[in-house]
């Protein structure tokens, strides 16, 4: 599969097959996510595989903004916590933020890693969705995070049970201008 094919062919997937993910095959996409890059390649993403009554208590208890997200987290075998070591993407040793763009660098990162993991996951036949809508405080506190951690995204993961096709892209021409 070659990356083109791998980025056309990726699909936000919703419904999964009940067949469940080995830990090893989990491990594997890590660590092809781990190369994904990083502000001054400070590798701050870290993945929490959640499974079993943990994964269904975030699923009926931290899921109200948008209970939709409820169901999909129910439906998948596993649930990835992304998550970020605070205050090391976009500052300097010193503790200054080295743009102007502040603490916000760290969701970059995140949404770049997050991206590879889905590129990854579905290169090894499984499907995957990142959400966005759930409640961050709750869940932070049931997955224990140390006070240097923060909650930037939740992905359910799995073999998918179902195949949609692609929506309709911009064209290039809306994307991309020219200056000189």
């Amino acid at each position: 599969m070659t990356a083109q094919d791998c980025i056309l062919g990726r699909r936000s997937i919703r419904r999964f097959k009940a067949d469940p993910v080995s830990h090893e095959l989990l491990e594997r996409i890590v660590e092809t996510a781990s190369y994904a890059p990083s502000w001054k390649h400070t590798q701050i993403t870290r993945y929490i595989a959640v499974e079993g009554a943990l994964k269904e208590q975030i699923a009926r208890e931290a899921t109200s903004i948008y209970p939709g997200n409820g169901n999909i987290i129910a439906n998948a075998p596993v649930l990835i916590a992304v998550t970020i070591v605070k205050n090391r993407s976009g500052f300097e040793r010193d503790g200054s933020f080295s743009t102007p763009k502040g603490d916000r660098w760290q969701m970059y990162d995140a949404g770049i890693a997050s991206q590879t993991f889905c590129l990854a996951a579905y290169e090894q036949g499984l499907g995957t969705v990142i959400l966005g809508l759930f409640d961050q405080d709750k869940i932070e506190k049931m997955l224990q995070l140390p006070e240097d951690r923060e909650l930037a995204a939740l992905i359910p993961i799995g073999y998918p049970d179902e195949t949609p096709v692609a929506p309709r892209r911009k064209s290039v021409g809306d994307l991309l201008t020219y200056q000189s």
